[in-house]
C-alpha cells in the first residue's frame, strides 16, 4: 500500500511538472515587444524592436496595442512579453500604488529599486523625454480669456466639459486629484472616450478640455493651449524600457543594447514623431527607421 506522504508527493509531481514548464519562456529564442494602445507608446515599442533587431540579430515579435498601464504589466509579468515602454509616473502610483512624488531622480530610483524587488523586473536608462499629462483646451480660447496657467481655470470650470481616458479617470494621479488640487467643478461628469479621439472632440467643441499628453504631435498642429501645471500635480513621467529579468539572462547584451537609447529622444524630437503618425498619417515603422538613421543608431 502507497504511505500517504509518498502519495500526497507523488500527486503534486504533475503539479509541479506543470508549473515549471509554465514558467519556461514560451518564446526562448526570440524577443517580444508590447506597448500600451496609443500611438506614442507604439512609437516608442518599434524603436525598441528595430533596435534590438540590429545590435543582437535575433528575432522581435511585436505585442502593441495592450490596453493600457495594467494590461501592459501584468503581460510583462506573466512572461507575455520581454519588455515594454513605461513611464515612472505611471509606475510610481498607478502600478506600485505610492504616493505622488514631484522630483524626478527620486520617482526613477523608487520605480528601479521597487520594481526589482517586487517583479523580477528591470527599470533601464530613461529615454530622454518627459511625457507629463497635459490639460489642454483651444489655442482661440485661451487667447480670449487669457489663460496660461489651471488655476486660472477655475473660474470658467463651470461652464466646460472635460473629455479624457477611462485611466485617467481611474488612476490614482488622475482625475480626483485633480479636480480636488485646482477645485475644479465642470458643467457636467466627465466625458470618458478612447484616447484616439479626445482631440477630435475638443476641435468638434463636444467638450472644452482635455486630459492629454505634453508630447502629443496634434497640439500644436490644431493650435491647442497645454495650460500649465502651475500648483505641481502631476509627477514626472519618464519614458523608461521595462525588461524582464529572465529576459536579460537569456540574452546577456540586451540591457546594454537598450541602455543606447538613454537620452536619445527629446520632448521636442518625441512631438515630431508622433505628428509623424497622428497628423501626417505615415507608416510607424518608415518613421522610426528614418530617426534612428537620423540618429546614427
Amino acid at each position: 500500500m502507497m504511505r500517504p506522504l509518498f502519495r500526497t508527493v507523488a500527486g503534486l509531481l504533475p503539479v509541479l511538472l506543470l508549473s515549471m514548464v509554465a514558467c519556461r519562456p514560451s518564446h526562448p529564442n526570440r524577443i517580444v515587444v508590447g506597448s500600451k494602445n496609443f500611438t506614442e507608446q507604439v512609437v516608442l515599442a518599434e524603436l525598441l524592436a528595430q533596435h534590438i533587431e540590429t545590435r543582437l540579430h535575433v528575432p522581435v515579435d511585436r505585442r502593441f496595442y495592450l490596453a493600457g498601464s495594467y494590461i501592459a504589466h501584468q503581460s510583462l509579468i506573466s512572461g507575455r512579453i520581454d519588455l515594454y515602454p513605461e513611464y515612472t509616473g505611471t509606475a510610481l502610483t498607478a502600478i506600485l500604488k505610492k504616493p505622488i512624488e514631484s522630483d524626478q531622480s527620486s520617482v526613477y530610483n523608487i520605480v528601479k529599486s521597487e520594481y526589482d524587488k517586487r517583479f523580477g523586473l528591470v527599470v533601464t536608462e530613461p529615454l530622454g523625454f518627459n511625457n507629463t499629462f497635459a490639460m489642454v483646451m483651444r489655442g482661440d480660447e485661451a487667447r480670449r480669456l487669457h489663460l496660461s496657467a489651471l488655476s486660472q481655470a477655475t473660474q470658467y470650470a463651470t461652464q466646460w466639459r472635460l473629455g479624457c481616458g477611462y485611466e485617467f479617470s481611474e488612476r490614482p494621479d488622475g482625475l480626483k486629484g485633480l479636480l480636488q488640487t485646482y477645485d475644479l467643478h465642470f458643467s457636467a461628469p466627465p466625458r470618458i472616450m478612447d484616447l484616439g479621439i479626445l482631440y477630435r472632440a475638443l476641435e468638434e467643441k463636444q467638450v472644452d478640455l482635455i486630459a492629454a499628453n505634453a508630447t502629443d504631435g496634434l497640439i500644436a498642429s490644431l493650435d491647442l493651449k497645454i495650460l500649465e501645471d502651475d500648483r505641481h500635480y502631476f509627477p514626472p513621467y519618464e519614458a523608461v524600457p521595462i525588461v524582464r529579468e529572465e529576459t536579460l539572462q537569456r540574452f546577456p547584451a540586451l540591457l546594454t543594447s537598450l541602455n543606447e537609447l538613454h537620452n536619445q529622444i527629446s520632448d521636442a524630437e518625441m512631438r515630431e514623431l508622433n505628428y509623424a503618425i497622428d497628423g501626417q498619417h505615415r507608416d510607424v515603422p518608415e518613421v522610426v527607421a528614418e530617426f534612428r538613421k537620423r540618429k546614427g543608431l
